[in-house]
């Protein structure tokens, strides 16, 4: 078995590497929901971004080299149930067998006789990919029969769909119930490993840098990082609320913050004065739309003597050149740091790898709400249901 050292959830889960794949059917539960560029005059549509593709490659790679059946299923956008061309996984599987120089078969479905049939006479080493998974309304509602009809196919479930873990979905909450073996693939693992050091063993000082909008959609992650961090820096839009909290003016033209946000503020104000965690909050702006050069030189120096940061959330409307300044200068700053940092949410990751620092940094998180829910709730249910001892209702 995989050295998988002190970590309770890692040692409660097989690993992809430690099953027989020979000749079995895999179901290999990735996501691979990755932005697609506007169709050519031909309808032809280009993925834009492979990031997640590349980051499930060596999962499916050790599944073909093992000589397994390799049935890849993804979701990809939000069709509503509805078979919709537009969120067909075509595009995806194309670039997939570029990338892996094999061929990959696209199904049109991704339950049925045909899909059965298709899988029988597959040969070892050999990969299809199912259709859209949400072209089905019981993958979205976990319904019994859509999960029984995943299983039926199925000799072994693996799970590397880290970015979609915390939903109760069919083919990520109630199929790992049905499988015979389940396990995780080589990006849960590595996602696990990251925050569980991050939860459980993070070196101090432990600092956390918060950025984005919303406070209440982060108020909950906030609370259970104060339980472990020794200090917090605030940016991005979700700023604007603590600074109405202390009175100060929001730039006209910028995000204004709603009463709820500044509730959720000023209860995280509070918790910090108890708890006398220093919260760093910007002190200039770029029109509202980023945090300015004092602030930067700021959180720099507050940030120095880390020995663990976990950054969620962009400080400025980076995608905005005039904006991008505080997220990138940030990025370049932690690069230098000595210490284990961890990037959670997409946002985030694509502004640090703009900035050109990502090298830098230890851990670039694939999941969004997944980090924050897994932050939050120690856990997460589609990860939940691959340990050992779990049984996973699918109804």
């Amino acid at each position: 078995m995989t050295n998988l050292g002190n970590n309770p959830t890692l040692a409660a889960i097989k690993s992809i590497r430690d099953l027989p794949l020979k000749n079995k059917n895999v179901f290999l539960r990735l996501d691979l929901n990755v932005p697609l560029n506007d169709p050519d005059a031909h309808g032809l549509r280009l993925v834009e971004d492979d990031s997640r593709i590349q980051e499930a490659l060596p999962t499916i790679r050790h599944a073909v080299e093992s000589g397994a059946k390799v049935i890849i299923a993804s979701h990809l956008g939000r069709p509503d149930g509805e078979v919709k061309p537009e969120y067909s996984l075509e595009p995806v599987a194309t670039h997939l067998a570029e990338l892996l120089k094999e061929e990959v078969m696209l199904a049109d479905d991704c339950i049925g006789e045909g899909i059965y049939m298709m899988i029988q006479s597959m040969k070892p080493g050999q990969i299809l990919m199912l259709e859209n998974l949400r072209f089905h309304k019981g993958e979205e509602d976990n319904d019994p029969e859509f999960v029984r009809q995943l299983a039926s196919f199925t000799d072994i479930y693996i799970n590397d769909a880290f970015g979609t873990a915390h939903r109760k979905h069919a083919s990520t909450f109630g199929l790992p119930g049905l499988a015979q073996v389940r396990g995780m693939g080589f990006l849960i693992e590595k996602e696990v490993h990251s925050l569980e050091k991050i939860l459980e063993n993070a070196p101090r000082p432990f600092y956390a840098v918060l950025g984005g909008s919303k406070v209440t959609d982060k108020i909950k992650t906030i609370e259970s990082l104060m339980r472990r961090v020794d200090g917090i820096c605030i940016g991005g839009a979700m700023a604007h609320a603590f600074w109405a909290v202390q009175g100060d003016s929001v730039p006209a033209g910028a995000k204004q913050p709603s009463p709820a946000d500044i509730e959720a503020a000023r209860a995280v104000m509070e918790a910090a004065r108890k708890k006398e965690m220093p919260l760093v909050l910007p002190s200039d702006t770029v029109e509202g739309f980023d945090i300015g050069p004092k602030t930067i030189e700021r959180f720099s120096q507050f940030l120095g003597d880390a020995k663990s940061i976990f950054w969620n959330g962009p400080l400025g409307w980076f995608e905005k050149p005039q904006y991008s300044k505080g997220t990138f200068e940030v990025a370049k700053a932690l690069a230098s740091i000595p210490a284990f940092k961890v990037i959670g949410g997409g946002d985030t990751v694509s502004a640090v790898k703009q900035s050109g620092y990502a090298a830098h940094f230890e851990h670039l998180s694939t999941g969004g709400g997944a980090v924050l829910e897994y932050l939050e709730n120690e856990g997460l249910p589609g990860i939940d249901a691959l340990k050992n001892y779990s049984k996973a209702p699918i109804r």
